[in-house]
C-alpha cells in the first residue's frame, strides 16, 4: 500500500494583522501559530505511525518551513525535496490583496465557484488542467515503486484542493466534502488494490 499524505502549511499571518491572497509571488514566512500547526503535524505524523519516507514541498519558504518542522517534530530527519509543480497558483491582480478587495473585484459567486467547483477566477493565473495531470503523474510515480511507501506534500491551498483528482471521481467528492484544505490541515490517500481512495481529507490535527 502506498501512503500520499498533502499538507497545506501552516499560518502566515499574525493574529493582528490582515490576511491576504498569498500566492506565488508573495514567499512569506511562517508566524508562531503557523510553526505550531507545522509542529502539530509532526506529531500526529508520529502518532499515527505514518512518518514519511520521502518528503516534497514547493518552492515557497511557507511550505519548506511547515515540513521541516514537522518531520524534526515526528522523530526523523528526512531530506526535504522541493518541486515547482507544488507552487501555489498567481491570484494575478488580487495577489496579496486583502479578501474584501478580492470580492470587490470577482464577486462573491467568483470566489464560492473557486472553493466549491474549482472554476478558475478571471485574472488569475493557473492553468487547472495542467494543474490536475501534474498531481495525476505525481500519483502514478509514487505508487509505482509499490513497496508500502510514505509520501508527504506540503503545498498551499490553490493546488492542495485540486489533488482529488487523482481518485478518478472529482464531481463525487467535490459534492461530499469541502475541498479547500485549512491552513494546516492535512489529506491522506492510499493506494491498495489499484484504486486510490481518500482515507482523510480537512484533518487538523
Amino acid at each position: 500500500m502506498t501512503t500520499l499524505i498533502i499538507a497545506r502549511h501552516g499560518n502566515t499571518f499574525g493574529p493582528d494583522e490582515v490576511p491576504t491572497r498569498v500566492g506565488a509571488r508573495t514567499d512569506l514566512p511562517l508566524v508562531d501559530s503557523g510553526r505550531e500547526q507545522a509542529r502539530k503535524i509532526g506529531v500526529w505524523l508520529r502518532d499515527h505511525k505514518k512518518i514519511p519516507d520521502v518528503v516534497y514541498t514547493s518552492e515557497l519558504q511557507r511550505t519548506q518551513e511547515t515540513a521541516k518542522i514537522a518531520i524534526k517534530e515526528s522523530g526523523v530527519s528526512n531530506p526535504v525535496y522541493t518541486l515547482d509543480i507544488f507552487n501555489e497558483i498567481d491570484y494575478g491582480p488580487d495577489e496579496n490583496k486583502p479578501e474584501d478587495d478580492v470580492i470587490a473585484r470577482i464577486g462573491e459567486e467568483a470566489i464560492r465557484n473557486w472553493d466549491e467547483k474549482v472554476i478558475v477566477p478571471d485574472g488569475w493565473k493557473a492553468d487547472p488542467q495542467a494543474i490536475i495531470q501534474n498531481w495525476q503523474s505525481f500519483a502514478d510515480q509514487v505508487r509505482a515503486h509499490d513497496d508500502d511507501e510514505t509520501v508527504l506534500v506540503v503545498t498551499s491551498n490553490g493546488i492542495a484542493r485540486f489533488a482529488p483528482h487523482i481518485l478518478g471521481d472529482f464531481e463525487d467528492f467535490a459534492a461530499n466534502h469541502k475541498i479547500k484544505l485549512s491552513t494546516g490541515a492535512l489529506a491522506v490517500f492510499t493506494f491498495r488494490d489499484g484504486v486510490w481512495k481518500a482515507e482523510e481529507w480537512n484533518l487538523k490535527p
